[in-house]
């Protein structure tokens, strides 16, 4: 039965000026086994933008793909690490089970009919709550979607205008992501206490968290509206106490970034998560954003990841997505790595056949 929680009855830790809580979501990054096919789906049935095409700073022999809207704005970025010779990964607790992407409110049938088109298998709507419409679909290495119909504000500021969705029904970047757990509790703390949601609802064994939106008017909290996504910021913990372990593999979420205004805040969060009892990395240059990695008490792997610079530190905003991007220190290795990596067909390509074909 869904219950409305009083947020006003929340009892939260004390924190100290300096500290501010986290955005919501910055990224997803999840495991594919086959780059092209992964490039196909997200931009040609789903209409996300291909913003950097790159390898894994880990495990360079492998691709790294990022997609978003036409900046690649954190609260819109899913990504791909490209690992075909692992297992494909088995549902269970201790993962991010469900990724869920925001669509306008109007556009259930619209995507209805798109997947049907697409030969896309897909169940609902359902409803979800009081006022969430839920379509609920694979891609094509088995990761659980969502879309979302709600009625948010209907964010259209840097969309990809040059992707197959028309603008009006186009996915306004992730709604939330749903975590699968053998219990909450413990989970909860840390994303109340030291990320900052706040517990809203309730559904039987699904518990809602959400960052809270804010009504400043200070130039600082307008200038963060202004660079990032607002929304992004719910998500969804269902208790499963009677589940085996998740395996991750292809097809499952690596982990899950929320995201951080400044590198100063990032690091008051670190300290903080350290003060709670868990493990975190030091800072970790992604060149794209910093981050911070470690896994809450329920085994799933968290990142705190800063806003800046962003995908166009080293490509113009019009060239995002259309070559293979190398860090400097991976440079002098492109020769190797291009014999190594499988060729792709990049959506910029096809865009510019079927601007030759128009134009013969």
């Amino acid at each position: 039965m869904e219950q409305s929680l009083d947020i006003t009855k929340v009892n939260r830790k004390e924190k100290n000026n300096n500290q501010r809580d986290v955005l919501g979501i910055h990224h997803v990054t999840a495991i594919t086994s086959d780059p092209q096919r992964n490039i196909d789906f997200y931009t040609g049935s789903l209409g996300h933008r291909l913003v950097k095409l790159t390898v894994n700073q880990d495990d360079p022999t492998s691709y790294h793909l990022y997609y978003g809207d036409e900046l690649g704005r954190p609260g819109t970025i899913l990504t791909f690490f490209h690992w075909p010779n692992i297992l494909k990964g088995q549902r269970g607790t201790s993962e991010v089970s469900t990724v869920s992407f925001l669509i306008p409110e109007n556009s259930i049938n619209y995507w209805i009919e798109r997947f049907k088109d697409k030969k896309v298998e897909f169940s609902g709507p359902s409803k979800r709550f009081e006022n969430e419409k839920v379509i609920s679909f694979h891609d094509p290495d088995g990761l659980e979607l969502e879309l979302v119909a709600h009625n948010s504000e209907n964010r259209t500021a840097n969309l990809w205008k040059e992707g197959p969705i028309p603008i009006e029904h186009a996915i306004r970047g992730f709604y939330s992501v749903t975590l699968s757990e053998k219990g909450y509790e413990r989970t909860a703390c840390v994303l109340t206490d030291e990320l900052g949601f706040i517990p809203t609802r309730q559904d039987r064994n699904r518990f809602r968290y959400e960052i809270p939106t804010t009504s400043s008017s200070s130039t600082q909290q307008k200038q963060e509206n202004e660079e990032n996504v607002r929304g992004a910021n719910i998500v969804d913990v269902v208790c499963l106490p009677y589940t085996s372990q998740a395996t991750i593999g292809i097809g499952s979420v690596h982990h899950v970034a929320w995201r951080t205004p400044t590198d100063d805040q990032q690091i008051v969060l670190r300290k903080n998560i350290i003060k709670a009892g868990l493990n975190a990395t030091p800072v970790i240059d992604r060149l794209y954003f910093h981050s911070v990695y470690f896994h809450e008490p329920g085994g799933v792997l968290f990142e705190i990841a800063t806003n800046p610079p962003g995908f166009t530190v080293d490509e113009k905003a019009e060239e995002l997505g259309t070559r293979l991007m190398l860090t400097k220190w991976l440079e002098p290795m492109r020769k190797d790595l291009e014999r190594v990596l499988r060729p792709v067909r990049l959506p910029i390509e096809e865009t510019r056949q079927q601007i030759l074909n128009r134009e013969q």
